[in-house]
């Protein structure tokens, strides 16, 4: 089961109880009617990215949903959160990219996002053996990966909020939902 397509989405959610604010987070992600496995961090090769309505259109509720998944959640009042997923997509087709997870806090939403996206694209740089110097600043890393042709594209998606300054347990979440066709294999 090698999925064929992956879409994007994040969200957040506010609620005195913390399990209500990942609920209202997941259902800001479009995401809630779904049975959620967590997965790791590789990108399938030749996997599609579709808009967010294409590929929830092609799950029906209940359906067991893979998707790597970044979250935090947390109830200190105007605490900055952010969740982001990172991707990198290498040029060739035949080879498997990375996604990426970042969770923190105190982070704008652009710097998370760089973060995540930069962590996707070290990993694949590594596995493709592109030489860079790891101390350098992102934006120079990604000159190189870019100019090296080995890797076709970068992107995040990112969701920071700040926490609700009533107390409320606030959930940020981003994710890469992968659409795999599989309810076939349970009718």
């Amino acid at each position: 089961m090698v999925p064929k397509q992956v879409f994007f989405t994040k969200g957040v959610g506010i609620h005195r109880e913390k399990l209500a604010s990942f609920e209202l987070a997941l259902r800001d992600a479009g995401i809630e009617k779904y049975n959620i496995v967590r997965v790791s961090s590789i990108f399938p090769p030749g996997c599609k990215i579709v808009a967010r309505d294409k590929g929830l259109a092609q799950l029906p509720p209940g359906q067991i949903v893979y998707c790597v998944m970044a979250e935090a959640a947390d109830n200190e009042p105007n605490r900055l959160a952010a969740a982001s997923i990172g991707l990198a997509v290498p040029a060739e087709g035949t080879q498997y990219g990375y996604l990426s997870e970042h969770h923190a806090f105190g982070q704008t939403g652009a710097i998370a996002g760089d973060y995540a996206e930069d962590l996707a694209a070290t990993m694949l740089a590594t596995t493709l053996g592109l030489e860079f110097a790891p101390e350098s600043a992102y934006d120079e890393r990604k000159q190189i990966y870019l100019m090296s042709g080995k890797i076709v594209t970068t992107r995040n998606i990112t969701q920071s909020a700040e926490c609700c300054k009533l107390g409320r347990w606030t959930t940020v979440l981003a994710a890469a939902v992968f659409v795999t066709g599989q309810q076939d294999l349970f009718e």
